[in-house]
């Protein structure tokens, strides 16, 4: 399952993404969407699940999550 994160603070890292979203189950993947003049964080990034239930759990408890003062928005990707 592909997630969508948003309102990312610009000095989250990939690595934290994934950390945060392993805890709902296994992560294939977890990518920032970068800027590509600058090179910065353009606040938002994709989480991809390896089950749909753990995908869904993850959406459920992330979403709004403060987190880096940031409230995440977290849903499906489409």
């Amino acid at each position: 399952m592909k997630i969508y994160i948003g309102n990312l603070h610009i000095k989250a890292s990939e690595a934290e993404l994934t950390k945060l979203f392993e805890a709902f189950g296994n992560v294939c993947s977890a990518g920032i969407v970068m800027d590509k003049k600058n090179g910065r964080s353009r606040g938002f990034g994709f989480v991809l699940m390896e089950s749909q239930e753990g995908g869904i759990k993850a959406i459920h408890a992330l979403n709004q999550l403060n987190y880096k003062n940031q409230y995440l928005e977290v849903s499906e990707a489409m």
